[in-house]
């Protein structure tokens, strides 16, 4: 498979979703792949909506998101969020006759906040049968430790339909492959409007190795691990304010826009690039993620000199 780049990918993707439907207690015909999780986002859009149909998505989550709603055409209520967490109660309330897709992140990108168990159970008891939750999980390998995180693999609604990605955890970003679980009807419709080469080969043989890698996995979860403590430590030493978080990336809010931007225009000066959260309407905000051993170093080491300079 290797050398044979000149044909057209598996478009079942058979091996992939078989080892997924193994690794996960399900069936193949429960698994869809896609170039990312936005790949399978904009499958389901393809799918499921149609004439008057409506979206309800948080306001300052997952921007990816955003794009393809407002791409779509179709009309989308955005929710406000309750201190930088997902007001479950409020999207449940603004369900109505025309609502078909509700997305959620969990955890959310980019505050790093999660709602739990009791939470998304109360809010599933009140979605119709006839609305589809996008239950984006992108960053699951962070939270799946957490005691009251409703991994969505423990259990199903057959409305869900569960959005993971290789890209977070595994480190497979630049191939573009993220993969889905739902219903088997769900997955069946969804397989006959997606791209028939999405994904493509060098991604599903990529997709493949990191599942059989899990050293590699419980390595990046490990350096993770330390380099969110090591960024909270030098946070609360300087007094920076931060969003708690069960991502691979803390999320600092300063006093306005205008002390966020400098905050970012300094590290790029020192090379490193942050992510300003003005695009998600968090003009406060700014996403610090983590890296490698030598980054987090890096970086460490040029929040203490901007701290200093201060004092």
């Amino acid at each position: 498979a290797l050398f044979d780049y000149n044909r057209y990918p598996d478009s079942a993707a058979f091996d992939l979703r078989n080892m997924l439907a193994i690794r996960f207690n399900v069936k193949v015909e429960n698994v869809i792949l896609g170039a990312g999780s936005e790949g399978i986002m904009s499958t389901i859009m393809r799918t499921f909506l149609r004439e008057k149909d409506e979206i309800i998505a948080a306001k300052n989550s997952f921007i990816g998101f955003r794009v393809l709603a407002n791409a779509s055409g179709f009309k989308t209520n955005w929710i406000s969020m309750n201190n930088y967490h997902y007001n479950l109660a409020s999207m449940a309330k603004a369900i109505n006759d025309q609502t078909k897709i509700i997305y959620l992140a969990n955890p959310d990108n980019p505050t790093g906040t999660y709602f739990n168990v009791q939470k998304f159970d109360a809010f599933m008891s009140q979605v119709p049968a006839r609305v589809l939750v996008l239950l984006d999980e992108a960053y699951f390998e962070y939270a799946k430790d957490v005691l009251d995180y409703p991994d969505s693999m423990h259990y199903r609604y057959d409305n869900v339909i569960t959005l993971r990605t290789f890209s977070k955890a595994y480190g497979l970003a630049g191939f573009r492959i993220g993969y889905g679980f739902a219903h088997e009807d769900i997955i069946n419709n969804l397989m006959k409007v997606k791209l028939p080469f999405e994904p493509s080969t060098p991604a599903q043989i990529a997709a493949i190795a990191a599942l059989n890698d899990q050293n590699y996995l419980q390595s990046s979860l490990k350096l993770n691990k330390e380099g969110i403590a090591g960024m909270k430590k030098l946070f609360d030493e300087y007094k920076l304010d931060y969003i708690p978080t069960v991502a691979n990336f803390l999320t600092l809010v300063f006093k306005n826009e205008k002390s966020a931007k400098l905050f970012c225009k300094s590290m790029l000066q020192r090379g490193v690039i942050l992510r300003y959260l003005s695009g998600f309407g968090l003009p406060e905000c700014v996403r610090v993620t983590t890296g490698t051993q030598e980054e987090n170093t890096i970086f460490f080491d040029h929040i203490s000199r901007i701290s200093k300079k201060k004092t």
